[in-house]
């Protein structure tokens, strides 16, 4: 509407003035009279959703005081992926309220399994009024109890002494193709059934895109200019099982050529591993041989070879010295970059002794090295993608089997490893171990090293596994029989996934308090190697009259704003961590752990996605409310694989386990860096 020039500027500012205003007065009559009702309608809507819901625990006999579910449904988990992958917009200088919800103590129930029951299914009418996170936690509740029902079909005579995975399991097969056609349906990714063996080889046909433009902002923020960069680069994945929903799975081995180069302006090659989302070490290959040096081989082959590079031209004054002082000049071929835009490839990746090793064209190009905490019998999936057309894929020479697949063939169903019932008086220590569904082999090389240690069998320890459910009928199945036979499992009654991890240790610190009586809680991954006597050791070095928090502790971390697992300021209003032990292993005690729990009675624990950054916010609360922490800190709690001398050792392979556990037997503490 054109308004008249008559028209003030000064009466168009009043009238817009008083029309805010009135906004502003509707607002808050609604808040005033809805606001309240609608935080004590969702309020009720957690309490009686939690209401009657148990863990699951396997211990019939031994369980000597009710085990109260703190597995509760809490405003804490975000799809991370559905976000955008910008840095958030820092907030106003008031810090983000924190909504406290949480969880009723429950009654006793029988010590069986048990089953999520009370108004769940009643309160799932009105999922679509609860936060995006609130469903996720409220999703995984309801698929337990779906799992539940479906186990509960299962006759008891087929839990005896056939495995139901083993009656419907076939043998995989030893070789695989696959057209680009098929690829691109499955979004690119290629299942191995049974992972990968030595000897086993994956070829890829394929032809790299032609460079296209990129806009790149940080470019444009440096040069000052548009920030538009050419780029070709496709990538080759090794991935493993995807045991927790929500968590990316495994990286064994990430290969990326980039044909246009990248910030080094030449084409490069690189690998890498990624756990959890945790990236290790990157080994890029540039064009310059690596070192022939014997540390430096694999399986007797370099890292890298040479190919010709446009900025390494031997100078005449060099060539004429080399003629001069008699040097022999030796024939050499060099070539160039075995990956040109638009021009057919033929990749064969081998899985070595000690490495992979990659071959272009016939030529060998690169060598990786199997790292620590990776096996080949995880590779499950091969993933391309990127600026790549594929035209085939053959893979052979692969396994027949694969223990997490086929338990009954790592199962050792002896009394030799069933635990000892929970004792009656206190103990020293209880060790709560965080295990996906499928993970029997870990479990049972967990079983046979180091919880036949003297202290644990002495039940100054115990040891218990905590374990979410799966999305297969089988593995719970087969999980369920095991936790029966072995009595060392307690059973989460929830569908796993990456969010839900710090429900775990929740669980954990109630077992500890309620169906144990220990002094101290020790928290670690079913994959950590543990020198038992060793930490009880460290332990004992302390006050007693102090609260303890032990392990490799972080201090002033930040969390990352950017990137795919970006924490938003949400999530995370402050600009740093509180001191925080790293979540393979980390120890405390258990006036720290009633605290906790009481303050999840309250309704009044925080909860965080990441669960050894909630356990150091609730070590810090306690610092500065209740009583002083002594914070200790090791690098020996080894974050990532193992040193000399390790009190605990990470992404322990079962054959590392048995290593480890026999190199220990003989009084040495050292590392078993193989695969």
């Amino acid at each position: 509407m054109k308004r008249t020039k008559s028209e003030s500027p000064n009466s168009r500012r009043f009238r817009l003035s008083h029309f805010l205003f009135g906004i502003g007065v509707l607002y808050l009559l609604f808040i005033s009279f809805k606001f309240p009702h609608f935080l004590r309608i969702l309020s009720n809507e957690v309490d009686d959703r939690l209401d009657g819901a148990s863990i699951r625990g396997s211990e019939d006999s031994d369980i000597s005081k009710s085990f109260v579910s703190s597995v509760y449904e809490d405003v804490i988990h975000r799809r991370l992926e559905d976000k955008d992958h910008d840095s958030p917009l820092r907030p106003n200088k008031e810090p983000v309220k924190e909504e406290e919800y949480g969880h009723e103590s429950v009654k006793q129930r029988p010590p069986r399994y048990g089953r999520i029951t009370g108004k769940l299914m009643e309160e799932r009418k009105r999922a679509d009024e609860l936060p995006v996170l609130e469903r996720m936690a409220d999703e995984a509740w309801l698929l337990g109890l779906k799992a539940w029902n479906e186990i509960d079909k299962v006759d008891e005579k087929e839990l005896g002494n056939n495995s139901v995975v083993e009656e419907k399991a076939e043998s995989c097969p030893s070789w695989i193709s696959i057209s680009g056609e098929e690829l691109e349906k499955g979004d690119g990714l290629m299942f191995l059934p049974c992972g990968l063996a030595a000897g086993s080889s994956i070829t890829v046909v394929g032809t790299p895109h032609h460079a296209h433009k990129e806009y790149v902002p940080r470019l444009a923020k440096l040069k000052q200019g548009e920030g538009l960069v050419s780029v070709s680069q496709f990538m080759i994945e090794l991935q493993g099982l995807k045991s927790v929903d929500g968590e990316e799975p495994p990286k064994i081995l990430h290969l990326n050529p980039r044909v246009r180069g990248d910030w080094s302006k030449h084409p490069v090659i690189e690998h890498n591993t990624c756990y959890r989302m945790q990236w290790g070490k990157s080994q890029r290959c540039d064009g310059l041989p690596s070192s022939d040096g014997e540390d430096m081989l694999v399986d007797g082959y370099r890292r890298c070879e040479k190919w010709m590079r446009n900025d390494i031209v031997e100078s005449k004054t060099t060539s004429w010295f080399k003629r001069f002082i008699g040097r022999e000049q030796k024939p050499e071929v060099t070539w160039p970059f075995p990956f040109i835009e638009g021009r057919m490839f033929i990749l064969t990746l081998r899985a070595g002794v000690d490495g992979y090793h990659i071959n272009v064209g016939g030529r060998h190009v690169t060598s990786f090295p199997y790292r620590t905490g990776f096996t080949l019998e995880d590779a499950t999936g091969l993933l391309v993608k990127g600026n790549v057309d594929v035209h085939s894929i053959f893979t052979t020479s692969l396994p027949t089997s694969h223990p997490s697949f086929s338990p009954q063939r790592v199962l050792e169903m002896s009394e030799t490893w069933k635990a000892s019932p929970l004792p009656k008086h206190p103990i020293r220590l209880f060790i709560g171990i965080l295990s996906a569904s499928n993970h029997f082999s870990e479990r049972m090389a967990v079983r046979k090293t180091w919880l036949q240690s003297a202290a644990v069998k002495s039940s100054d320890v115990v040891v218990r596994f905590f374990v979410a459910l799966n999305p297969r009928k089988e593995v719970n199945v087969e999980l369920k029989k095991e936790s029966a036979y072995f009595g060392d499992i307690v059973i989460l009654p929830f569908m796993d996934r990456y969010e839900l991890v710090v429900l775990k240790t929740v669980a954990i610190c109630e077992f500890g308090i309620n169906n144990v009586t220990a002094a101290h809680i020790m928290k670690i991954d079913d994959d950590t190697f543990i020198r038992v006597d060793t930490v009880m050791k460290e332990i004992d070095k302390l006050p007693h009259n102090k609260s303890l928090y032990m392990g490799n502790l972080n201090l002033r971390h930040r969390p990352l704003r950017n990137g795919k697992w970006a924490v938003t300021y949400e999530e995370w209003p402050e600009e740093v961590y509180p001191p925080y032990a790293n979540g393979p292993a980390y120890v405390i005690s258990s006036d720290i752990v009633t605290f906790i729990l009481s303050q999840q009675k309250n309704k009044r624990l925080r909860l965080f996605k990441m669960e050894d950054v909630s356990m150091g916010m609730w070590v810090e609360q306690y610092n500065n409310t209740v009583s002083a922490v002594q914070y200790s800190h090791s690098w020996k709690f080894c974050q990532y694989g193992c040193i000399e001398g390790y009190f605990t050792a990470h992404y322990q392979s079962p054959r590392q386990m048995i290593c480890l556990w026999e190199k220990l037997s003989r009084g040495r503490a050292s590392c078993c860096n193989f695969r």
